[in-house]
């Protein structure tokens, strides 16, 4: 029987949705405000006019960009960058996370605090950079995707969800049955880790995608460079041309450049925006138990 609420619990969901409501608009409002001004005549933001729809619709900024062969094969390289990389990332990191969670592993406790050790004190920049180049990794993909392979955090997380949602009993049984660890990792462990596999695939997936400091380092070839550096390059190149343009007495240029800003925010963030609802439903149950439990 369902009990009747009364004027507090009314009172207190009121609050929640108002609350709630607000933080909504407060989140999607700014990303529905830029889609809208890349196809928006830039005369109508600087004077206000723009709130939910736009008067007049213009795709030059678009077009612009798209035009631009070298977004093409940036984009081309950001794809690669990001399967392979999330890929290396994901294995190394579950099936660190795994092992880390075995309480049978010899030396359990020291391989944990050597790998918390790496969170408080790194080599820094130059030596990281003298390493890589001693690898021969400069100018190939794998600067891309070696040096940063293991986050420690993103292991730290899936030991605690291996060690929260498969007991040792379990091993146990299995191993009564003839179950091999190997086995066990890939027939048992990984089919019960699939929400915490997936909030490492969208953790290490928009990094990569987001990743332009590593390029700008370790690539000198432009036809290597990531999406993230492309546009960037592509918009200090139209701020230059912008400057000059506007000290010519020009003002369209200014109009483009706007467009494109705008355009090269849609455009950068696309991928992941698509990525995250098919992750969505393992996203909150994976980093939830991974990060608070344990």
């Amino acid at each position: 029987m369902k009990l009747a609420k009364t004027k507090a619990d009314i009172a207190f969901d009121v609050c929640n949705y108002t609350l709630i409501s607000i933080l909504l608009l407060m989140v999607i409002y700014p990303l529905y405000f830029v889609i809208m001004a890349s196809v928006t005549d830039p005369d109508l933001i600087y004077s206000g006019k723009l709130f939910f729809f736009p008067d007049q619709l213009t795709f030059d900024g678009y077009q612009r960009l798209l035009s631009e062969a070298s977004i093409w094969v940036g984009f081309r390289n950001s794809v690669v960058y990001t399967v392979l990389g999330t890929a290396i990332n994901v294995v190394l990191t579950v099936s660190a996370g795994y092992a880390l969670s075995r309480t049978d592993l010899v030396g359990r406790n020291v391989f944990m605090f050597i790998i918390v050790f790496t969170m408080f004190f790194g080599g820094g920049l130059i030596p990281t950079y003298l390493l890589v180049k001693d690898l021969g990794l400069l100018n190939t993909v794998w600067a891309m995707v070696i040096p940063n392979a293991v986050s420690v955090f993103n292991v730290i997380i899936t030991r605690t969800f291996f060690q929260s949602n498969i007991p040792g009993e379990v091993l146990e049984s299995a191993m009564l049955d003839g179950c091999t660890n190997m086995k066990f990792f890939f027939k048992i462990a990984i089919p019960l880790a699939l929400p915490i596999v997936a909030v490492m695939v969208l953790f290490y997936a928009v990094g990569h995608w987001n990743s332009y400091f590593q390029a700008l380092i370790y690539l000198k070839n432009n036809s290597m460079q990531p999406l993230q550096v492309i546009l960037r390059n592509i918009l200090i190149m139209n701020e230059g041309s912008d400057l000059q343009d506007m000290i010519d007495g020009s003002q369209e240029q200014q109009k483009r450049m706007e467009l494109m800003k705008y355009s090269i925010i849609i455009v950068s963030s696309l991928p992941v925006l698509v990525l995250y609802p098919f992750l969505q439903r393992y996203f909150v149950k994976g980093a939830l138990v991974g990060s608070l439990k344990g």
